[in-house]
């Protein structure tokens, strides 16, 4: 159970989601770290395919179930994907590049930045897994209030999640 950040959602059938930029159980690309060499802080670019009839809109989280804190930690959340978007290019995550789509929401990640949080894990923390979950929910919008959190946007979200999709990627800091 431990080992298994899903093991309180909802089961849901499933659908693809994959990344041009590393695989799944992978290690992530240096550039999409938040820290450490060649971090550029730049979210990867992702693509999801079979979500089921039905969807009307979708929701992105990054989440590392490895962080030393009770919680895990949540690096990215993205609510009111369009359901015609079946893809984010590369740095959708920095709101400066404009790269989301105009319906979409960021909510603030665990450091409080409506933004993509790269991968950085403690020194010498070992190895974490970030995984990407894409939500395909039955209604096009949610009331998330201002000001809420990644694990708010969860909850509200899980009465209408109807599949996911999720890929995981690692990283490991040396001791």
């Amino acid at each position: 159970m431990a080992n298994d950040p899903n093991w309180r959602l909802p089961e849901v059938p499933a659908f693809s989601l994959t990344s041009p930029d590393f695989t799944h159980g992978g290690q992530l690309p240096a550039w999409s770290r938040g820290s450490g060499e060649g971090a550029e802080n730049r979210s990867p670019a992702l693509s999801w395919e079979g979500a089921p009839a039905g969807t009307a809109s979708y929701v992105l989280t990054m989440f590392d179930p490895d962080a030393p804190t009770s919680s895990g930690w949540w690096h990215w959340a993205v609510a009111g994907i369009p359901a015609t978007v079946a893809s984010l290019p590369q740095d959708a995550g920095n709101p400066a590049t404009g790269l989301l789509p105009g319906a979409a929401v960021t909510i603030a990640n665990e450091a409080r930045v409506e933004a993509y949080g790269g991968a950085a894990p403690p020194p010498g923390h070992g190895e974490h897994r970030y995984y990407f979950t894409v939500s395909a929910l039955d209604t096009e919008r949610l009331d998330v209030p201002e000001g809420a959190t990644p694990a708010m946007l969860s909850f509200l979200m899980r009465p209408h999640v109807i599949a996911r999709a999720q890929l995981m990627g690692v990283t490991e800091t040396p001791a």
